[in-house]
């Protein structure tokens, strides 16, 4: 009895063990589960919602693995992403915490906010307004806000709230520098982003 005992516990050990391993390369490969902590993506993405982020979409880098090892310089397997293609990443100021905004300017481009109006590259993004009566968060406050429908140049459309009174209302001319790109939360007025 004891000889069997012993077996079964080694199995289990050995099962526990291949299960840890594969949801690591699961994790670490091909999709990642996120959990929503602040409100910067309303009206898309809510305070609590869960989702499953693929990892191989815009290729690997060290950040792909837990913890960060220093496994892989730069990026491999890379491909672009898109304007208005919504991405989580590390924030540069600690390089660890995980931010998911709106990809809105690639390497080159030229953003800028006039009397409450976002401009990529001297053009006008297309909004219209859907609803102004909606009540959203912003941190843990509610604030009313205007909802729209934004046209992005690349034909892709959603939705962003800007406050009533757009405390965002002009801005200097953000220049993307190479190797690096400019996020908006959807929630255009509560969020911490590329401004």
């Amino acid at each position: 009895k004891m000889k069997i005992d012993k077996e079964i516990i080694i199995e289990n050990i050995k099962t526990i063990f291949y299960a840890f391993v594969i949801a690591i390369v699961i994790r670490s490969l091909f999709i990642q589960p996120f959990y929503i902590p602040s409100s910067s993506m309303e009206p898309t993405l809510l305070i609590g919602d869960r989702l499953f982020v693929t990892k191989y979409s815009y290729g690997y880098s060290k950040h792909s693995f837990p913890f960060s090892p220093p496994i892989i310089r730069g990026r491999i397997f890379s491909s672009s992403p898109k304007i208005g293609d919504v991405i989580v990443f590390k924030t540069p100021a600690d390089n660890r915490t995980d931010y998911i905004k709106r990809l809105m300017g690639l390497p080159g481009d030229q953003i800028q906010f006039i009397s409450g109006d976002l401009f990529l590259n001297n053009n006008q993004i297309l909004k219209s307004v859907t609803s102004k009566t909606d009540i959203i968060y912003c941190g843990k406050e509610t604030i009313e806000v205007n909802t729209f429908k934004e046209k992005l140049p690349n034909g892709k459309i959603h939705n962003t709230v800007y406050l009533k009174n757009y405390s965002f209302q002009n801005s200097d001319i953000f220049t993307v520098p190479k190797k690096h790109y400019f996020f908006l939360g959807d929630n255009r007025d509560c969020s911490k982003d590329s401004r």
